[in-house]
């Protein structure tokens, strides 16, 4: 007898992420090395070669270990996440570790942070660790909390050498971010959500975002995995607590059920455009620029508008402005020195940046 449906299904959804990742690994490996196979293995016969899940009749020379992180909070969410590791790494030749973050919010969060630690280490990770972070106030309490533990992530993951970290994003998260960005004004960058790779060469993975938050828990119900359900999850004070206990419900009783799938295809189809108008914008961007490298007014109005935004927004980065602090409507603002000229002044952006139109030229530098 098979295990659990939600049990299957979660580690499917890993062991596919896996699959991913040892392909990546393998194809920066070095010259000569070839894809690893459906089964985890080298697809190459060459001889003076190991695959990683290493057969009798197969000698080779073993390729180093990939080591994968999962960030474990200590839910239903990252503890299935961490289950599923636990079990599908060993049979791809893959070391799995786990890494818990202590935002120092709540009291007792070093406690709690300890015993996830232990949870992950009875499931058979190693290395495990916990990190303490100090929060700020940028940007708000959600906002300042997700930049520190990516913050704690990346620096655990350059520590360990970890090849990716794992995280327990669900569908039903995805949906809650569309919400949010939609909610902003936000552009169909926004609406994308989250994406199933993300960060610095690929680092973080999203395994579960086409699986609900309900078969996370049935996952760790049926295994017996103790989980703690994080206070702030229910706090309205939190706006995406809001948006889950009261926003979402009443959208389901008023268009029916379906409208967290519809969200999260919503920020696939979205993503898609995005990543096509974006690349759109890179190749026109060399041709908007005149010899000296400045933007030259009369080509950018020729663009299409999304097009010409996404080279602007690039442009303001590059200048020095921070991207999370830049927002559509700065965008806007300078999109009008190009499309609605009347003589207007300077365009101040965050990061001291600074826009203006000279000669028919748009600068944009640090003020």
């Amino acid at each position: 007898m098979g295990p659990h449906p939600a049990v299957a299904a979660i580690r499917l959804a890993v062991r596919r992420v896996l699959h991913d990742i040892l392909n990546d690994h393998h194809t920066s490996g070095g010259p000569g090395r070839q894809p690893y196979g459906e089964l985890g293995r080298q697809t190459s016969g060459e001889p003076g070669r190991q695959a990683v899940a290493t057969h009798p009749d197969r000698t080779a020379e073993r390729l180093p270990s990939p080591l994968v992180l999962v960030a474990c909070s200590g839910g239903a969410d990252s503890m299935a996440l961490a289950s599923a590791l636990a079990f599908e790494a060993p049979k791809l030749g893959i070391r799995a570790g786990g890494v818990t973050v202590d935002h120092g919010l709540q009291p007792g969060s070093g406690l709690r942070a300890d015993e996830v630690v232990l949870r992950l280490r009875e499931l058979g990770l190693d290395p495990v660790e916990s990190v303490a972070v100090t929060v700020g106030r940028d940007g708000g309490p959600e906002a300042a909390a997700r930049d520190a533990r990516y913050a704690a992530l990346d620096a655990v993951a350059e520590r360990h050498g970890a090849t990716a970290v794992l995280l327990g994003h669900t569908r039903d998260d995805q949906a809650e971010t569309v919400l949010l960005g939609l909610a902003r004004g936000s552009g169909i960058r926004s609406l994308s959500g989250m994406a199933a790779v993300s960060g610095a060469g690929g680092r973080y993975r999203r395994p579960f975002l086409e699986l609900d938050r309900q078969t996370a828990r049935k996952a760790c119900m049926v295994q017996s995995l103790p989980v703690w359900d994080d206070p702030h999850n229910a706090d309205p004070a939190y706006t995406r607590s809001r948006l889950r206990h009261e926003g979402l419900p009443a959208l389901e009783k008023a268009l029916g059920k379906g409208v967290v799938e519809a969200l999260a295809r919503t920020a696939q189809l979205s993503r898609d455009d995005a990543d096509a108008l974006d690349a759109w914008a890179s190749r026109a961007e060399a041709s908007v620029r005149d010899a000296a490298g400045l933007l030259e007014c009369a080509k950018l109005y020729a663009l299409p508008p999304a097009v010409r935004r996404r080279i602007l927004r690039r442009a303001a980065i590059e200048a020095g402005a921070p991207a999370g602090s830049l927002f559509a409507r700065h965008i806007e603002e300078v999109d009008r020195l190009i499309t609605g000229w009347r003589g207007q002044g300077a365009i101040n952006l965050p990061g001291k940046v600074v826009a203006q139109r000279q000669g028919g030229r748009l600068v944009i530098r640090q003020g």
